[in-house]
Order: structure tokens, then C-alpha cells, then sequence
């Protein structure tokens, strides 16, 4: 494999000179907030500004057999997740920014690569921000609207040929001063000219069965249905009413399967 190193040069400009380079940015140092399989993110600031990078040091070939064996797509490295966020970006959908981006060696087990993205300012995950609808309803109003930006911004996801496969409350961020949306986490990311049914079903599902005890009504779901489709919700479900029954259906053995983990 051909090495690859993309530097934005506003990033660059931040950096020090000798950091400028593939092996300074797997060696930076930052706070660590999260390191399994062979990955680590890890928080750092640089003129000023917060960035995030992720960094991949290959998952080994063990960790890659055992991941298929069980039908998991084994995480290989940092390009899933730039890609999909180039892609977003040309969509106009929310997610980080994209400021580097590197890869290198041919081994799959052993690839190194990184992506680094600006971090989000004043933002908070919709997990957060719904925990107590459950006992404390939001506003009617601002309720229905946050409903409708998912449904919007879920669709403009599949209609840009990306599942996400992690699709949960926690990766999706909020402004907390406007009604913005950004995806976050897509290093397990498919990318396709169109998104499979089986995998549209599975994220939906996902983002179900994270939202299955915020107290959602019947008519909320409804109206996700009808921001998700860009259709009125009766004629979605005379459509293709099969989708939403397969997607509760993976929502609910979702949340058996993970009782007492947490989807992230």
C-alpha cells in the first residue's frame, strides 16, 4: 500500500515544525480518553484550539479472525472514518472536521493510521440531553423539532451512500445555543453509491433501541418515520411498513443483547 499523509494547512500552521510529519501525530502526546484494539483517541490542543486524533496501530491478526468468525467487520484502520466525514462534509451534513489524515503499511493487521478532527464547541449528545424526558418532558414544541433534525439528519446520511453501524443517542451531538446536528464516532462506517436495505434496518435499529426508554409516544416515532422518509406517515408505512417492523424488532433484541452495556 501506497502511504498516504493529508495535512490541512490552517492545522499545519498550528503545528510545530517537527510535528508536521507521520510519526509525530502517532507520538503526540494529549489526554487519552479511550485505547481498545489496538486504537487510541486522544484529546490534544494546539494554537489555542482543541482537535481530537484517533489513532490506529493494527488490531493483529488474532483480533481480525476472531472478529469474522463471529460476523463483525473488523475495524482496519483510520480511512472508513475520513472518508465518510469527507463525505459528509460534501453533503452538508453535520460531523467533525477533517484536518489530517494518514496510513501506511500493507499488512492489514499491522496498518498504522490516523484522522484528526477539530472538536466541537458547546455541543451536547443527544443521550445526555434526553436522559430525563422519561420524567422531565421537554418542551412539545422542541421536542418535535429535535425529532424531525434526526429523522432529517439520518436521511441525508443514508442518501449519501453511509451507515453508520454505531447509530446511537451518544454519536449524535447538539448545539446547545441552536438546533445543529453532527454525527461523531464513524470509524466503523460503510460507504456505498447506496446504502443496503439490511443495513439501513440496522441502523435505525440502533437509534431505536437507544431511544426506547426517553418516553417516546407512538405519534413521536410517526414523526420520525415521516422526517426520515420526507413523506406523510401514512403514506411511508403503506410504502414500505416492513422497514419500521424490522427495525423495532431489531431495537428490541438490541437492547436484550445489551443490557447492562453500554452501546458505545
Amino acid at each position: 500500500m501506497t502511504p498516504v499523509f493529508v495535512l490541512d494547512p490552517e492545522f499545519a500552521r498550528l503545528l510545530d515544525p517537527a510535528e508536521r510529519n507521520f510519526d509525530a501525530l502517532m507520538a503526540i502526546a494529549g489526554r487519552v480518553l479511550r485505547a481498545k484494539e489496538g486504537r487510541r483517541t486522544i484529546a490534544f490542543r494546539r494554537g489555542g484550539r482543541d482537535f481530537y486524533i484517533k489513532q490506529h496501530r493494527g488490531v493483529g491478526w488474532r483480533e481480525i479472525a476472531r472478529n469474522l468468525l463471529i460476523g463483525k467487520q473488523p475495524v482496519l484502520g483510520a480511512r472508513n472514518e475520513w472518508l465518510a466525514l469527507q463525505a459528509l462534509g460534501a453533503a452538508g451534513i453535520g460531523a467533525p472536521h477533517a484536518v489530517a489524515f494518514g496510513e501506511r503499511g500493507g499488512d492489514p493487521a499491522h496498518r498504522q493510521s490516523f484522522v484528526v478532527t477539530e472538536a466541537l464547541e458547546d455541543v451536547v449528545t443527544l443521550e445526555d440531553l434526553t436522559r430525563n424526558w422519561a420524567t422531565e418532558p421537554p418542551p412539545v414544541a422542541a421536542k418535535r423539532r429535535l425529532i424531525a433534525a434526526v429523522g432529517a439528519i439520518a436521511r441525508g446520511m443514508h442518501a449519501s451512500g453511509i451507515n453508520h453501524r454505531d447509530f446511537y443517542l451518544c454519536h449524535i451531538l447538539k448545539d446547545r445555543d441552536g438546533e445543529g446536528l453532527h454525527l461523531l464516532d464513524l470509524h466503523r462506517a460503510g460507504l456505498r453509491a447506496a446504502v443496503p436495505r439490511r443495513w439501513r434496518v440496522k441502523d435505525l435499529g440502533g437509534l431505536l433501541m437507544s431511544a426506547l426508554d426517553i418516553g417516546l409516544t407512538k405519534r413521536d416515532r410517526l414523526r420520525f418515520v415521516a422526517a426520515y422518509t420526507a413523506k406523510p406517515w401514512r403514506a411511508a408505512l403503506a410504502e414500505d411498513r416492513a422497514l419500521w417492523d424490522e427495525a423495532a424488532r431489531r431495537a428490541e433484541r438490541l437492547k436484550q443483547r445489551l443490557a447492562g452495556r453500554d452501546p458505545s
